[in-house]
């Protein structure tokens, strides 16, 4: 039981004074550059990127908040990138590597850890069939597929057109379970229609299929003849027999292709009936019941120099890593909703058509830029760049994110070891951990039952955090924690102070924060308990539960 003594109060104010979100880190005030930043990347188109980032700053008279200090941006890269926070040891070993390439090298180190292939794994399950798994849609499936594509770095066309022309069994071909994901009703192919427009080509049709959007140029003709191009499938639940109680319960479900001809029927809000047939950016498909309109789909998609594909998915990846994209939200780009940065958002997709869809080198030029360098706190002229007030985003500073849960589960088990606490071997520590998701993920549920992807702050996610057995595990002194190992350690309270600060917020503690924490040991009777609370309050931080 945690205790909510004078003690831990005290504690608990200086953790929240030291993580406010808006003193981040122990960076300085922004000042004028004497030279221009650099990774240590040699990318030319690194340097276009900062160029167009730069003309925005001078064009609405902002002045960019300094360079990240390494404590910072080491936890931030390794967040974003392989979705946890670097261990201790890590972040003291970068601190001190003084050579002047070693973000870029970092970054390239990420996109080759087996960590980002996981963490690519979770973002685009949660993105295809959502937290929770529909009915009769294979999770396994999902992610062995996505698993395989990102350790293959696989072009994301490829994986697109895989997506959307799936056919087969839900576990043997695994791409299938998007679609699956999207057939729950029998609704004529709508929410698959309105799926993947918005997923893969960065567009909201959804509202046209009933009328014309008021807002938009989009028509409900549009949305019928994108609809038509994937009424030749459909879903077939195959069930079994359970031996045990004889009853039939299900068993595996697939996609198979149906021979649709034609065109479709739609109704107007006047009542009138009309037709649509299979049209894409203008190019229509034979609507002959023998041409395989998903595939011819899948090829009209990636046509051009800058085709949706292209543009939607780098609008999508540098919302991921920079908290906002060229347009809000991400995936409802047009004329109505125009760019912040038009000419570069143009360019990086014409640059990635060009390098054949490679997802980790737009990571790689994303987080060598110097947008993504810079640290999250506000200087006194970059106040206006606030686009959580619905200001235009001008990437003068690192925007705040919130954590996803697999982000904060991961990263409370790298900062307290808690997974392993008490365990005498590996199964029953893996099993602990599935079971501490599995409670973990209940938490972040949302009140109207739709999937909650991030931390956010409601009540029984703070509880969870709070007093959840996971975090009661981590501040434990049992055998294998964290603590346990910290507190057998040599070394003097100042000392440990500093790693316990290294190992939860990635950085030292700065002199206030130390001298605070020591008085605190000090004065405390039962030195085991007064370690415990700091880790406590250090771990319920904001600076802990947000990437920054």
């Amino acid at each position: 039981m945690l205790r909510f003594s004078k003690q831990l109060c005290v504690v608990f104010i200086l953790a929240v004074y030291a993580s406010s979100l808006a003193s981040f880190a122990n960076a300085a005030p922004p000042e004028s550059r004497k030279k221009a930043f650099s990774t240590g990347a040699f990318d030319p188109f690194i340097d276009y990127i900062n160029g167009q980032i730069q003309q925005g700053w001078v064009d609405n008279e902002v002045e960019p908040s300094t360079i990240a200090s390494d404590q910072e941006w080491v936890r931030r890269v390794h967040l974003d990138l392989i979705g946890q926070i670097p261990s201790a040891e890590t972040v003291e070993k970068f601190v001190k590597d003084r050579d002047s390439a070693k973000r870029s090298k970092l970054i390239d180190q990420l996109l080759d850890d087996p960590a980002y292939v996981q963490n690519f794994t979770n973002v685009w399950t949660n993105l295809l069939i959502g937290r929770r798994t529909p009915r009769r849609v294979s999770r396994n499936g999902m992610q062995k597929f996505l698993r395989e594509a990102f350790a293959k770095n696989r072009a994301w066309d490829e994986i697109v057109q895989d997506l959307v022309t799936a056919e087969g069994h839900f576990e043997e071909n695994g791409a299938v379970n998007y679609l699956l994901a999207q057939m729950q009703n029998n609704d004529e192919a709508v929410q698959v229609t309105a799926a993947t427009t918005r997923l893969f080509l960065g567009i909201q049709v959804q509202c046209t299929q009933c009328h014309n959007h008021p807002f938009n140029d989009w028509k409900q003709n549009q949305f019928w003849e994108y609809n038509s191009f994937f009424r030749q499938m459909r879903r077939v639940n195959h069930r079994k027999t359970d031996p045990k109680t004889g009853r039939q319960v299900d068993d595996y479900s697939e996609v198979i292709a149906t021979g649709f001809n034609g065109p479709v029927y739609f109704e107007k809000r006047s009542g009138l009936m009309q037709v649509a047939y299979p049209i894409f950016d203008k190019v229509k498909v034979d609507p002959d019941g023998s041409v395989e309109r998903r595939k011819e789909f899948s090829k009209l998609i990636v046509q051009g120099d800058k085709p949706l594909i292209a543009t939607a998915i780098v609008n999508r990846m540098w919302g991921y890593f920079m908290g906002y994209g060229f347009t809000r939200p991400v995936d409802d780009m047009g004329p109505h909703n125009p760019a912040s940065h038009p000419e570069l958002l143009d360019k990086m997709a014409e640059e990635l058509v060009k390098k054949k869809y490679d997802l980790k080198q737009l990571a790689r030029w994303i987080c060598n830029s110097e947008a993504y360098n810079l640290t999250s706190q506000l200087g006194r002229k970059n106040e206006i760049d606030s686009p959580e007030r619905g200001e235009t985003p001008l990437f003068s500073h690192m925007y705040v994110k919130n954590m996803t849960a697999e982000q904060l589960y991961d990263s409370l088990i790298v900062a307290t070891g808690a997974h392993k606490s008490g365990q005498s071997n590996w199964e029953r520590a893996e099993t602990q951990r599935r079971q501490w998701m599995r409670q973990f993920m209940m938490a972040f549920d949302t009140d109207s039952g739709d999937d909650s992807t991030t931390f956010n702050g409601t009540i029984p996610q703070a509880l969870m955090m709070m007093n959840g057995e996971l975090t009661k595990n981590a501040i434990s002194a049992d055998r294998g924690s964290y603590l346990n190992q910290l507190l057998l350690e040599k070394g003097n309270d100042q000392a440990k102070i500093r790693k316990m600060f290294l190992a939860t917020l990635s950085r030292y503690p700065d002199r206030r924060e130390t001298t605070s924490a020591q008085k605190l040991l000090a004065g405390s009777k039962n030195k085991l308990a007064a370690y415990q609370d700091l880790y406590w309050a250090l771990l319920n931080s904001n600076e802990f539960i947000f990437n920054h």
